[in-house]
């Protein structure tokens, strides 16, 4: 079960994070750093240094395995161990070789004389001694792995604060749509007063049907119970998805855009100044909200 904190689930996480760890290894220290921003898709850089690059390939596995999204930068590195030396080997089969040149040369230039450090100095004369680069590569794994973990826990603290800002955006939007809903049948009559009104100071009698049916059009239009449905379905899913133990971020994202279609149609609909203004400030909570959901993996 995913860990929590407050109310809200772990799992929900940011696409911002850095993790660094560190391991000594009997070739030396091995260092690795995970950093990412946010991106639409998942996009893996790699660097490595030259005896880990067989490894990227798993590397790149493993990583997509846990992240989802976001731009990630993957670095590895391998420090020697301070005051270390490389081990140097001669080439004897090389050395074989440049001896017999030798040999030939020496009888058309007798007076040629072979410089020791120049000779040690020919490309390949001297070699390191090989490494265990199966033990180096999984040793560097290892310590992904390690990184790694850090890296998603730290995505995951920084999603869990956002969660929480999400929520009470959330909490705002259902206040506002609760406060319209109780102010629609006041809303109402208040219309029917003033078409009421309007009509008493009319010199000649309409029908009667027919002012009904105008009423009953006046009051449609600014009927807004759907929206205020859609608006409370969309609370709700919002809170669904975001105890859901998976990446969320571009389902919120498509919600975000439902919200803002509720919002428009409610503020187009409104006939009273307190409509209106709940209709901008559900827009700021619903922008704010956006503004987050941004941010989630």
């Amino acid at each position: 079960m995913p860990s929590t904190i407050g109310a809200w689930p772990m799992s929900i996480r940011s696409m911002t994070a850095f993790a660094s760890c560190e391991r000594s290894t009997p070739w030396g220290t091995l260092g690795c750093d995970l950093r990412a921003v946010n991106h639409r898709f998942f996009e893996l850089g790699v660097r490595l240094p030259e005896e880990l690059r067989s490894a990227e390939a798993t590397l790149r596995e493993r990583l997509a395995g846990k992240i989802s999204r976001g731009k990630v930068d993957a670095t590895l590195r391998c420090r020697p161990p301070e005051g270390a030396h490389a081990e140097l080997h001669p080439n004897a089969a090389l050395l074989s070789r440049l001896e017999h040149l030798a040999k030939e040369m020496d009888a058309r230039f007798p007076d040629m004389h072979t410089d020791f450090v120049q000779l040690l100095r020919f490309p390949g004369v001297l070699e390191e001694a090989p490494r265990d680069v199966a033990g180096l590569q999984a040793q560097a794994l290892a310590l992904l792995d390690e990184t790694l973990q850090e890296f998603v826990a730290a995505r995951e603290r920084e999603g869990a604060k956002l969660a929480a800002v999400m929520g009470e955006r959330l909490a705002g939007i259902d206040a506002l749509v609760k406060q319209v809903r109780a102010w629609m049948p006041e809303i109402r009559a208040g219309l029917r007063a003033k078409l009421d009104a309007r009509l008493a100071d009319l010199k000649q009698p309409l029908d009667p049907g027919r002012l009904e049916q105008e009423l009953v059009l006046s009051l449609q239009k600014l009927d807004v119970a759907e929206e205020l449905d859609r608006l409370d379905a969309h609370v709700a899913e919002a809170r669904r998805v975001l105890a859901l133990p998976e990446a969320v971020g571009r389902r919120l994202d498509f919600l975000m855009q439902e919200f803002n279609r509720e919002a428009n149609t409610l503020g187009s609909k409104s006939v009273d100044a307190r409509t209106s203004q709940a209709s901008v400030e559900m827009k700021v909570l619903i922008e704010q909200l956006r503004e987050q959901v941004q941010n989630l993996e």
